[in-house]
């Protein structure tokens, strides 16, 4: 264990560390990588491979209703930050196939929770919508 003191500027270095990502704030990295996570598609790609590795048309077939076009582009986004591993199999013709990383098996833990939380409680969740569309009539849907 160290005892020794931090110098004044050990100490700044530490805190600005500490205090470097901030995702309410404007301009940190750290705002397009929960854009990302919990996007429309991104929960539930992510969710989609919690179980184990999927080749693309598997998981386009998981994640009903996304188009092969945002399906890629949200596993590129997610491989970027480190959440999906992609590999290209060497067979004829060559295959590709999407896993978590470590990093993605832990955040989509937490996101598996968050699912779990919502479909226990859409009882409560459906019932306040038709209250507040009773008191405000009904409100133009927003399904995208």
């Amino acid at each position: 264990m160290d005892t020794t003191t931090p110098t004044p500027e050990a100490a700044e270095d530490r805190a600005a560390r500490e205090a470097a990502f901030d995702v309410f704030a404007r301009a940190c990295p750290s705002r397009p990588v929960l854009g990302h996570l919990t996007g429309r598609w991104g929960v539930l790609v992510l969710a989609g491979l919690y179980d184990g590795a999927a080749r693309f048309n598997a998981l386009r077939r998981c994640v009903d209703g996304v188009s092969e076009k945002m399906l890629a582009q949200t596993l590129q986004a997610l491989e970027r930050d480190g959440f999906v591993h992609r590999e290209v199999r060497a067979v004829m013709p060559p295959q590709v196939e999407y896993s978590l990383t470590e990093l993605g098996r832990t955040t989509t833990a937490k996101l598996i929770d968050l699912i779990e939380h919502l479909e226990a409680h859409m009882p409560q969740v459906l019932a306040a919508q038709e209250r507040h569309d009773r008191r405000h009539g009904d409100p133009a849907r927003d399904d995208g």
